[in-house]
C-alpha cells in the first residue's frame, strides 16, 4: 500500500496515544524545504532510523524505526517535549502503517541519505551517494561546540547530560572566546562524535534560545589538568581542582545536575513530576537528547521572565574576603546580572553571604557568569542556596549592617520589561563598557578616575557621542573591581556613571 492514503486524510489533531504503537512514525506540519537528514535527526536518538518517506507537498514525512520500542520511546518523549525542525513545532503520531514499503526510484535520495547515517551508526563509512556534505567520515572524536543566543546559562553538566546520550563523554572543556560560551568536547569514538553532530546541530537547548553550532575540533585528544567547573575529565576523577576552586565533589555534582530541573521552578501549569523525570520510562531520562528538564527550565525560565517570581532565587557566595566585603559590593555585582532584591552576610560566616535576586532566571545568570571569579582577590564559589528568601534582622536588632534590603533600590538594571540591558549581560571581562559620561570629561580625566581604583588602563575609546566609552584593564579582577567601585559614580551635574563588562575589546 502507497502509505499517502490513509494516513494523510487523518488530519484532525489526535493524541498521539490514540492509534496503537507502530514504527511507523507520521510526522505532519513540517517547515518547507525540510531535508532528510533533518526529520531523520529527530529520530536518531532514540534508535536505528530504517526508512522515510517525505511527502514534500503536504509538509509530512513517515519515519520507521528499527523497533516497535524505539517509536515508543520517541512517541512518549515527544509528548512532553514540543519537536521542533527549524524552530518550527511539528506534530507526530503513530501511523496506522506498520511498516513503509517505498518505490526505491522515487526515494532514491532519501535513501541514500538513510545509508549514510546508518553507516555511521554502525561505524562505517558512509557511501558517497548520500550527496550530504555533513555525512563525511568523522575526523576527530572531538567536538567544538559553540552556543548562540545564551539567554540561560548552559553548564559543563548541562553539555555532559545532552551529548553523552550518543556515546561515552570522556572529556569536557568550556571556555569564552569572543565573549562567547564555547565547550571542546572528547567522546570515546569519533562515530559518536558524528551522530551527536548530526543530530544536535542547529538544535536549541531550551526553548528559542541556547542554540548549538557543532563542528569537528583540529584537536583529536583534550588534555584536561583539572576537574571543576570549567574543566572535567571523566576517565579521572582524581585530578586536583586547580586554583583555589574547591574540587567537584561527584556527589555534589550528581545532586546539582538532578536539581537543575527545578532551578528555574515549576511553570504554572506544568506538572511537577515532570520536570523532575517522574512520570516517563526510566530510560527517557538518558534518551532525550535536549533533556525533558531543559524544556520545563526553559519554560519556566520565561515565566520567570514575565515579571513572577520563580523560587529559587537566592544564591549563597562563599569564600569572599570578609576584611572587605560589604552587601553594597555584592548588590553592585551581582546586580550585573540580575536585580538584587536582599543582601545578608553571614554573621557567624562572615566570609559568606546570601544574596536574593528578583528570580530564579537571574540567579542561575549571577551563579554560571560569577562562580568562579576573583573578588577581592578570593575566588568566590556561587551555588544556589536553599533558602527561599533572605530574612531581614527583627525590628530593633542591630545585626552590624551586614543584612541591607535593596528590593526599592533606583539602582535596578533590569526594572523595565524589555530593557536594553536584557541584551547586554556578558561574562565578566577585562573590558568595560562606561555610559552615561557628562560632556565635558576626558579620556584622561576617566584613565585617571580607573587607576585610582587600583587598576592599571590598558586601552581607551570613546564611542562618537562621546556619553559611551570602552576601557581596558588588564585582568578580569581588575575589571570587576572597577566596576564595583565605579558604576553609579558621581560623575557631577546628575551625570551617575554606568559600568558593564563589554563583549567587545579595544
Amino acid at each position: 500500500a502507497s502509505p499517502n492514503g490513509s494516513d494523510s486524510k487523518k488530519l484532525r489533531v489526535e493524541d498521539s496515544m490514540d492509534s496503537p504503537p507502530s514504527r511507523v512514525i507520521h510526522i505532519r506540519k513540517l517547515p518547507n524545504e525540510v531535508s532528510e537528514t533533518e526529520v531523520i535527526a529527530l529520530g536518531l536518538p532514540f534508535g536505528k532510523v530504517t526508512n522515510i518517506l517525505m511527502l514534500k507537498g503536504k509538509n509530512q514525512a513517515f519515519l520507521e524505526l528499527g523497533t516497535e520500542e524505539a517509536a515508543v520511546t520517541m512517541v512518549t518523549y515527544y509528548t512532553a517535549v514540543t519537536p521542533q525542525v527549524r524552530n518550527v513545532p511539528v506534530f507526530i503520531q503513530y501511523s496506522n502503517h506498520k511498516e513503509l514499503k517505498t518505490d526505491s526510484a522515487l526515494n532514491q535520495r532519501a535513501q541514500a541519505v538513510l545509508q549514510a547515517v546508518s553507516a555511521v551508526q554502525e561505524g562505517g563509512s558512509p557511501s558517497s551517494a548520500a550527496g550530504e556534505s555533513v555525512l563525511t567520515p568523522a575526523p576527530s572524536p572531538v567536538l567544538r561546540i559553540i552556543i548562540d543566543n545564551m539567554f540561560y546559562p548552559v553548564t559543563l553538566d548541562v553539555l555532559q547530560q545532552i551529548f553523552s546520550k550518543f556515546g561515552t563523554v570522556m572529556k569536557i572543556i568550556t571556555f569564552t572566546k569572543n565573549n562567547q560560551f564555547q565547550a571542546l568536547l572528547q567522546f570515546s569514538d569519533p562515530v559518536n562524535a558524528q551522530q551527536a553532530k548530526l543530530s544536535l546541530d542547529g538544535q536549541n537547548i531550551y526553548n528559542s534560545c541556547c542554540t548549538l553550532r557543532i563542528d569537528f575540533s583540529k584537536l583529536v585528544n583534550l588534555n584536561v589538568k583539572y576537574n571543576n567547573d570549567k574543566s572535567r575529565d571523566y576517565t579521572r576523577p582524581e585530578l586536583p581542582s586547580g586554583d583555589g576552586q574547591p574540587p567537584v565533589d561527584p556527589s555534589v555534582a550528581a545532586t546539582l545536575s538532578k536539581d537543575s530541573t527545578s532551578l528555574l521552578g515549576t511553570p504554572s501549569g506544568m506538572v511537577t513530576s515532570y520536570s523532575s523525570g517522574g512520570g516517563f520510562p526510566s530510560s527517557l531520562g538518558a534518551i532525550s537528547p535536549l533533556s525533558a528538564a531543559a524544556a520545563a527550565a526553559a519554560a519556566a525560565g520565561r515565566v520567570a521572565l514575565s515579571g513572577h517570581s520563580g523560587p529559587g532565587g537566592v544564591l549563597l557566595v562563599s569564600n569572599l574576603n570578609e576584611e572587605m566585603v560589604t552587601p553594597q559590593s555584592l548588590f553592585t555585582l551581582f546586580g550585573v546580572y540580575g536585580d538584587v532584591q536582599r543582601v545578608k552576610i553571614l554573621y557567624n560566616k562572615k566570609d559568606s553571604a546570601l544574596i536574593q535576586m528578583s528570580d530564579g532566571n537571574q540567579a542561575q545568570l549571577a551563579m554560571s557568569h560569577l562562580n568562579g571569579q576573583k573578588m577581592y582577590g578570593k575566588i568566590i564559589r556561587v551555588t544556589l542556596s536553599k533558602h527561599q528568601t533572605v530574612q531581614l534582622p527583627r525590628e530593633g536588632l542591630d545585626d552590624q549592617g551586614l543584612t541591607k534590603d535593596f528590593t526599592s533600590s533606583p539602582l535596578h538594571r533590569f526594572k523595565k520589561p524589555g530593557s536594553k540591558n536584557f541584551q547586554n549581560i556578558f561574562p565578566p571581562s577585562a573590558t568595560l563598557h562606561l555610559s552615561n559620561i557628562p560632556e565635558n570629561v576626558t579620556e584622561e580625566d576617566l584613565r585617571l578616575l580607573f587607576s585610582n581604583s587600583g587598576g592599571t588602563v590598558k586601552a581607551f575609546k570613546f564611542f562618537q557621542d562621546r556619553k559611551m566609552a570602552l576601557l581596558q584593564t588588564s585582568t578580569v579582577e581588575e575589571a570587576i573591581q572597577a566596576l564595583i567601585d565605579l558604576h553609579n559614580y558621581d560623575m557631577g551635574r546628575g551625570h551617575r556613571l554606568r559600568v558593564s563588562f563589554s563583549k567587545s575589546t579595544i
